[in-house]
């Protein structure tokens, strides 16, 4: 976890050593938020593009130890009793792949598969369930006491709290701040990334190149 407070006083700072003006609370919320979904985003990208490397190579597959355990940290599953249609978590990103009905593996359909099933003699059965996804729902065949949903969470939305003393905005912790969920070796990704956003913002041209050099050398130091 990457404190918040940290990464907002080091792109202030920043941004005033490069002489670029003031970033407010809210222009850094907002900013924070892309940051972080961009940077989780990655994650899954780079997984598959480093889980194609023929042969799987001592340095890649190190990377797609470090991207797991990454991508580890919003692991979660969610119970549905009964086991019939279920409605996805509102933070719901992506399916791990694991769904269990009644102690049992059920195997992923599609929909298209799912209304194949007309006769009972093709039908599902209990000993070998199956499920499938439909817009925002998640549907079990056949329907089952209890299933166990296990997925990819989304990062809980980052946000710098604050009081205005003389004018002046002053971190305020106790105001249901949330911290960024990234793991700690992304804070100056975080960082750059929200100079960056920043610099598109103000349309500030040399922030925006300071901030893509610091990333550049990071990503370069990460892959060293």
């Amino acid at each position: 976890m990457v404190k918040i407070d940290t990464v907002y006083q080091t792109v202030l700072a920043l941004a005033n050593k490069e002489q670029r003006g003031y970033i407010t609370p809210q222009e850094f919320n907002l900013f924070a938020d892309h940051a972080q979904m961009s940077i989780f985003e990655q994650y899954f990208y780079d997984l598959n593009q480093f889980k194609r490397v023929p042969g799987n190579q001592s340095d890649y597959a190190d990377m797609v130890t470090i991207l797991e355990d990454k991508i580890s940290i919003f692991s979660t599953s969610v119970d549905y009793e009964p086991a019939e249609i279920g409605v996805l978590p509102e933070n719901y990103y992506r399916s791990q792949g694991s769904v269990i009905v009644d102690s049992i593996k059920a195997e992923k359909i599609t929909k298209d598969e799912a209304t194949a099933y007309v006769s009972p003699l093709i039908s599902p059965i209990k000993s070998r369930p199956v499920y499938y996804f439909d817009n925002s729902s998640i549907y079990f065949m056949p329907t089952g006491k209890k299933a166990k949903f296990s997925y990819i969470r989304k990062p809980n939305k980052p946000e710098w709290t604050y009081v205005v003393l003389n004018d002046k905005a002053l971190y305020n912790p106790s105001g249901n701040a949330v911290d960024f969920e990234l793991h700690p070796s992304e804070q100056k990704n975080l960082v750059n990334r929200i100079l960056k956003l920043a610099g598109i913002s103000i349309e500030d041209a040399g922030l925006v190149q300071v901030a893509t050099q610091e990333e550049i050398k990071n990503v370069r130091q990460e892959k060293a």
